[in-house]
């Protein structure tokens, strides 16, 4: 029996021709391949940007039928220890590549989870090995490697991707599993993602298990999201002092949407910051107070007494 693949693997790009954004980036990739040299690289950004399906699609083309045997990628947020350096990357470092190729890739996701000793003991390998191996390495702080290891390597730093990137792919999956999505829809999943195409797919199809008709009320109940009016709303009446009516529509919108108190906060952030009914100071002060507040959730504080506190803060700062 045939397994069915999630969205985010069974659309996920083969090669550098099918990776969408990103041209410049890909552009230097492709010319990687057709030089057929490459240095050692690093794969810097959000999560979702597409830096596992670059460094995939780079090997495949460079590759092509020997992807498998010249090809190793390993999480390092598993196996972050210096034993994994020591062993399996050394192992598969030291061993010439298969068929007439000058090096293997081995691509290490997640590596700025790897130890420091790990790392130090990487930046040897990288250098022992450079005549049989490259290495890619994505992180989603690249700060987090050690010195040498970046000095070692070129950078390249993905951004999210834009709406317009994340909605034409999207599309295509819509127009391949014959779903009707609405425009609103779409901008409900860019709105929801923020600029992460793996996080939108999986809307997308979490959208889809219920219904074949996707509107904005369906991905915004799926992905857990309040829609941006209704944070606007509460935001509004908070500031305006009725905090009663305010708190009302705080409990409409975690009971209707499961919300968490992060998330809340999260939403309210974003209105503040593309709101233009407020003056620079004022939303300067609010924002530093939502940092506050987020800051307690994360060390464990109660999130309805944090979520109440803050609609208290916006309506005294309302007063003043």
């Amino acid at each position: 029996m045939d397994i069915e693949l999630p969205w985010t693997e069974k659309y996920r790009p083969r090669t550098l021709g099918e990776l969408r954004g990103h041209k410049e980036i890909i552009e230097r990739l492709k010319a990687y391949v057709n030089k057929k040299s490459m240095p050692h690289l690093i794969f810097a950004g959000p999560a979702g940007t597409g830096k596992t399906a670059s460094s995939l699609a780079l090997a495949r083309d460079l590759f092509g039928e020997n992807f498998n045997q010249n090809f190793l990628e390993l999480n390092a947020s598993d196996e972050r220890g210096i034993d994994v350096v020591r062993t399996r990357i050394k192992d598969f470092a030291s061993i010439m590549p298969y068929g007439d190729y000058k090096f293997k890739i081995i691509f290490l996701d997640e590596s700025d989870a790897l130890t420091r000793d790990a790392q130090n003991a990487l930046r040897r390998t990288m250098e022992k090995f450079t005549g049989t191996c490259r290495f890619i390495m994505s992180a989603n702080y690249s700060s987090k490697l050690i010195e040498p290891i970046q000095s070692r390597c070129a950078v390249f730093r993905f951004k999210p991707l834009p709406e317009k990137e994340i909605v034409d792919f999207l599309g295509h999956i819509a127009t391949a599993e014959k779903l009707n999505v609405d425009k609103m829809a779409y901008a409900a999943l860019v709105y929801a993602s923020e600029g992460d195409m793996r996080k939108s797919i999986n809307f997308l199809q979490t959208s889809a298990a219920t219904t074949d008709n996707i509107t904005e009320d369906v991905v915004y109940k799926t992905a857990a999201r309040a829609r941006p009016k209704e944070i606007e709303q509460l935001v509004e009446l908070a500031l305006s002092g009725n905090f009663e009516d305010a708190r009302k529509n705080l409990d409409a919108l975690l009971f209707e949407y499961a919300m968490s108190g992060e998330e809340v906060i999260l939403q309210v952030y974003k209105s503040v910051s593309a709101s233009d009914k407020l003056d620079e100071r004022k939303k300067i002060e609010i924002i530093d107070r939502i940092g506050e507040y987020n800051f307690r959730l994360t060390e464990g504080a109660n999130e309805r007494i944090q979520l109440d506190s803050l609609l208290a803060y916006l309506v005294l700062a309302g007063k003043k």
